[in-house]
């Protein structure tokens, strides 16, 4: 990258044009909320044929340093009352924000509006909702602080699945680096989809997640059974994802009715037997798409889903996208 941050900083020393990134920073802010999004903004700009990319300034309450959660120190460019109004405006999420200086939120609800467009990262949202950004709008934030914010603010229609919510001019984020996933997002939709690409491969990321693709993964998602029985049989489904998988076959390897196996697992696990195979098969085409260089027909086999089309109307229903398109993308 070292001929692409060097066109880049070449071009900025041209004074050309660029789209104004404001970050805003406060005590408790989780680094990587800030510094993620920082990064696939810059990246952007350094590519060789982007000639006016983005130009990320970070500001504060005062223009004083601020502590992150992590206990690291960032001095902002400048003071929040004297930063002009940006492009873009990110409000990144933390422990900060369970006890924030009300002179943010009072600076977001006067402020943010000025902005082409606003996004919040990870608690972020709080933020936004707090300044009455998100009223009457869908969001999301991570998947631990969903039911807090549709607490304190009914007249935000909160959405605990996707890792980021696009709603006019604001979108919003899951936990952490699903804030990298919305800023390739907001670059593919400015830059194009190949400088956003280019981004995700230095960062070593998929480009780009889609936005209605689950928080977690299938085992993430679902939580282990309390009996060993079922928990064994949740491990053995993830290892046998082509075996047949349906409910009479794996009340049998539970020793149980294929009645009251449904009912136990699902009441178990959180979910129905059905709905965590199909994660289960999901991701382990996911894996198989991003990991190997087999063809779409194995990958389908060795997945569960028996044929390319299966799996094609599998991966459009759940992420958007073909299997094809998923993994060009990668």
């Amino acid at each position: 990258m070292e001929d692409i941050a060097a066109a880049g900083g070449s071009r900025q020393a041209e004074g050309m044009s660029a789209r104004h990134v404001l970050v805003v920073l406060f005590d408790g802010v989780q680094s990587l909320d800030v510094t993620g999004p920082a990064e696939v903004f810059t990246g952007a700009t350094q590519h060789p044929d982007v000639r006016s990319g983005y130009q990320v300034t970070t500001a504060s309450i005062g223009g004083g340093p601020i502590r992150t959660s992590s206990g690291l120190t960032l001095v902002p460019d400048s003071d929040l009352d004297e930063t002009p109004p940006p492009d873009t405006l990110v409000v990144p999420g933390g422990e900060g924000t369970r006890s924030i200086d009300p002179a943010i939120v009072d600076w977001l609800r006067q402020r943010a509006p000025d902005a082409r467009r606003v996004a919040s990262v990870c608690t972020g949202a709080l933020l936004l909702a707090d300044a009455g950004l998100l009223k009457g709008r869908r969001a999301t934030t991570h998947w631990n602080v969903c039911a807090t914010l549709a607490r304190r603010h009914p007249d935000v229609d909160v959405d605990p699945e996707p890792i980021f919510v696009r709603d006019g001019p604001i979108a919003t984020s899951a936990g952490v680096t699903a804030g990298i996933d919305l800023a390739l997002a907001l670059v593919e939709e400015d830059l194009g989809r190949e400088v956003a690409l280019a981004v995700a491969r230095h960062l070593v990321m998929f480009l780009r997640r889609p936005g209605n693709q689950a928080q977690f993964s299938a085992q993430l998602s679902a939580q282990l059974a309390v009996r060993v029985p079922l928990r064994e049989l949740q491990r053995w489904i993830v290892d046998h994802p082509q075996e047949d998988l349906s409910v009479p076959v794996l009340a049998r390897r539970a020793n149980l009715s294929p009645r009251q196996f449904a009912r136990t697992f699902t009441a178990e696990v959180g979910q129905t037997p059905g709905r965590y195979v199909d994660a289960v098969r999901l991701e382990t085409a996911r894996r198989l798409l991003e990991d190997s260089g087999e063809g779409v027909e194995q990958v389908a086999r060795r997945s569960g889903y028996g044929t390319a089309e299966a799996m094609r109307r599998a991966f459009v229903r759940s992420l958007g996208v073909s299997p094809g398109d998923y993994r060009r993308r990668f």
